[in-house]
C-alpha cells in the first residue's frame, strides 16, 4: 500500500506540474498523447502561445501556487499548413486568454504539435485542426511526431482530409473557384501570342510617333 501511495503521488506530482516549456513535458506524455489544459495567451505566425493550467489537487493547490513559475508552451496545429487569412481567422474567432485542450502528437525543439480543442457551448467541442481546413483556410500536410504506419496517424490523417474535402466541394477560402470570365481573362493575359501581339503594337505606336 505505501509503495502504491508513492506512485499515485509522483503521478500526481507531474499531472500538477505547470510545464512553462516543451522541454520540461516528460517523454511518456508524448508518446501516450496526453492531453494538457491551458490559457492562449497570443497569437503568432509561428502557433499559439499557451499558458498550460495544470490539474489542481487540494492538498497540493498551496504547494503548486508556491513552485509555478511563468512561462507558455509554443502550440502548432499538427497536420495543417496555415494560410494568412488563417490567422484572421483564428484572431476573430479565438477569445483572449480562452481555454482549451491541447493533445499531444510530436515534439520539435520547443514547439509542441497538436490537435487543439475548444469548447463551443457546454456540450460541444471543436478542433481547430479540423474547422480550419473545413473553411478553406489551410492545407492538409504531414502529422509531424507521429509514425507514419501507426494507426492514430491515419485515423487523424483521415479525419483531416475530410474537413479539406468538405471545403473543396463548397468551394470555400482557397478552394473557391474564379469565374469563367476570370479564367478566360488570365489564360487570354497569359497566351504567348497575345503577348507578342502587344509588344508588336507598342513597338508599332513608338516608332508611328517618331
Amino acid at each position: 500500500m505505501a509503495i502504491a501511495g508513492v506512485i499515485f503521488f509522483a503521478k500526481s506530482i507531474k499531472l500538477t506540474t505547470k510545464f512553462t516549456s516543451a522541454l520540461d513535458i516528460p517523454v511518456e506524455f508524448i508518446e501516450k498523447n496526453v492531453k494538457l489544459r491551458g490559457k492562449l495567451c497570443h497569437i503568432t505566425e509561428k502557433g499559439l502561445e499557451v499558458e498550460h493550467v495544470p490539474i489542481s489537487l487540494p492538498f497540493l493547490s498551496s504547494l503548486q501556487r508556491k513552485w509555478q513559475s511563468n512561462g507558455v508552451l509554443l502550440v502548432r496545429l499538427a497536420g495543417v499548413e496555415l494560410t494568412p487569412n488563417a490567422m484572421v481567422w483564428l484572431q476573430e474567432e479565438l477569445k483572449p486568454a480562452q481555454m482549451m485542450w491541447f493533445q499531444l502528437l510530436g515534439r520539435e525543439d520547443l514547439v509542441l504539435d497538436c490537435l487543439i480543442l475548444v469548447n463551443k457551448g457546454r456540450f460541444f467541442s471543436v478542433c481547430l485542426n479540423e474547422e480550419i481546413l473545413r473553411q478553406g483556410l489551410g492545407k492538409t500536410t504531414r502529422i509531424e511526431g507521429l509514425h507514419h504506419d501507426s494507426p492514430l496517424y491515419w485515423k487523424l490523417h483521415k479525419r483531416l482530409l475530410q474537413a479539406e474535402l468538405k471545403a473543396l466541394k463548397k468551394n470555400k477560402g482557397i478552394w473557391k473557384e474564379e469565374s469563367y470570365f476570370e479564367k478566360l481573362r488570365d489564360h487570354i493575359s497569359n497566351n504567348k501570342f497575345v503577348q507578342k501581339l502587344k509588344q508588336f503594337v507598342n513597338w508599332l505606336r513608338i516608332h508611328i510617333s517618331k
